[in-house]
């Protein structure tokens, strides 16, 4: 369509990377084991009208085209609840997809959205006329799968928003329970963060105690400890309300 001699784009849509944290049986004395996923659909082989579908057949994020009387994240809200049954997160956009080519259909422009959601808010997912199936993989998985139009770039530029959410944020608190051990912190935090800091268990069990955003639990007057996950009590910490507020200035002007 041209607009006072511009092209304007063939359509509008909003797609949505919806990332858990699961947690399965890991043995004897040991944490769950805990495991960053995404929630993809597969693509119906005809739309709700009976035609074919666009890249049918084939894996992709929840989403779908904005309505003329709303926004992009409200867009993404209703697609999410409408192709998935899963509502009520709390979902960002971090990115546009503008490529003429990203789409067969026309010049479609995407504006993407991520969630990091606890995996109890998927577990009512199911399938709709869009998706004949609904799944969590893990991203190794996902990344092997068919994926449709451009959505591999969208779930590889996702992941950067959720490690940064990760190291700046105090998210993991999200996906342990009130009280924990410094083991569970640890692998909640390794199922998105590559950092030998937290990976070598002799720098993270000493260092985590300090940080300011946790504490020791304690009970009257005597610190808390738990032998859930090994044969030696282990300190129990929790969150506190300390926000911490990351700059990147900090540490230059320091020295």
């Amino acid at each position: 369509m041209k607009l006072n001699g511009f092209i304007t784009p063939d359509g509008y849509t909003s797609d949505i990377a919806v990332f858990t944290i699961t947690s399965e049986p890991n043995g004897d004395h040991k944490p769950p084991l805990k495991k960053l996923k995404i929630m993809l659909i597969k693509r119906s082989e005809s739309d709700h009208e009976g035609n074919p579908n666009m890249e049918a057949g084939k894996w992709a994020l929840p989403g779908g085209f904005v309505r003329s009387t709303e926004t992009s994240l409200q867009a993404a809200e209703h697609k999410l609840e409408e192709e998935t049954g899963v509502s009520g997160l709390r979902i960002k956009h971090f990115g546009t997809y503008d490529s003429p080519n990203r789409d067969k259909r026309g010049w479609i422009i995407s504006n993407a959205h991520y969630v990091i959601a606890k995996e109890e808010a998927l577990r009512n997912r199911k399938t709709t006329y869009d998706a004949s199936d609904i799944q969590l993989f893990t991203i190794n998985e996902a990344i092997c799968l068919p994926l449709a139009f451009d959505h591999r770039q969208i779930i590889d530029d996702a992941l950067w928003f959720i490690k940064k959410d990760m190291a700046l944020t105090t998210l993991a608190q999200h996906f342990l329970p009130e009280e924990f051990v410094l083991s569970e912190l640890q692998g909640v935090l390794l199922t998105i963060l590559d950092d030998s800091s937290i990976s070598t268990d002799a720098a993270f069990f000493r260092k985590a105690p300090k940080l300011p955003f946790i504490e020791a639990v304690t009970e009257n007057g005597q610190l808390k400890k738990s032998n859930r996950y090994s044969k030696t009590p282990a300190q129990l910490y929790r969150f506190t309300d300390f926000q911490p507020m990351v700059s990147i200035y900090n540490q230059k002007l320091k020295g």
